[in-house]
C-alpha cells in the first residue's frame, strides 16, 4: 500500500516518498510538484498546466473532479520539471511561441493534446489563468542571448 501523499508547500521540504504527488486542486492552492520556485510567472504556469490536465482527465480519463490517473499525473510531474529549468522563466513566453523546445517530441504532443481540448474549457473553470495565458502569448518572445535562468 503507498504512502498517503505529502506534497511540497511553497518553502518546505521534498516529500518523504519520492512516487507522492499531490492532486492538481491542491496544485491550483499553491502547491507544487517541484521545490517551490522563486519566479512567479513560473508558479502561475505550473497552476495553469495542472488546470488543464485536471480538465482533460477528467473528461477523457473519467477521473473525479480534482484528481488525475497515473499517466496524467507523469505528464503533469514531466511539465513541472520543465517549467522549473525553463532558461527564460520570468521573460518565459507561451511555449508554443518559445525558440527553445524544453519538452521531448512525444511529450510535446501529448500536452499539445491536453492544450487544445483543455484550452477552451478553462475560460469557464478557470477565467483569471485563461486571461493570463492569453496575455502570455502576447508576450515578446525572448532570445537565447536574453536568458534568466
Amino acid at each position: 500500500m503507498a504512502a498517503p501523499v505529502q506534497p511540497v508547500r511553497p518553502g518546505g521540504a521534498w516529500p518523504t516518498n519520492a512516487n507522492a504527488q499531490p492532486a492538481p486542486r491542491e496544485l491550483l492552492r499553491g502547491m507544487s510538484l517541484v521545490k517551490q520556485t522563486r519566479h512567479r510567472r513560473i508558479h502561475r504556469e505550473q497552476r495553469t498546466i495542472a488546470a488543464m490536465l485536471a480538465i482533460y482527465c477528467r473528461d477523457h480519463h473519467g477521473t473525479a473532479s480534482g484528481d488525475l490517473c497515473p499517466e496524467c499525473r507523469a505528464l503533469l510531474a514531466y511539465a513541472h520539471r520543465r517549467l522549473a529549468v525553463c532558461p527564460f522563466q520570468e521573460a518565459k513566453p507561451a511555449c508554443n511561441k518559445c525558440e527553445v523546445h524544453c519538452y521531448s517530441a512525444t511529450m510535446r504532443e501529448r500536452v499539445a493534446a491536453v492544450m487544445r481540448y483543455a484550452g477552451p474549457r478553462m475560460l469557464l473553470h478557470h477565467p483569471v489563468l485563461s486571461l493570463f495565458h492569453l496575455l502570455d502569448t502576447w508576450r515578446q518572445v525572448p532570445g537565447l542571448d536574453q536568458r534568466h535562468g
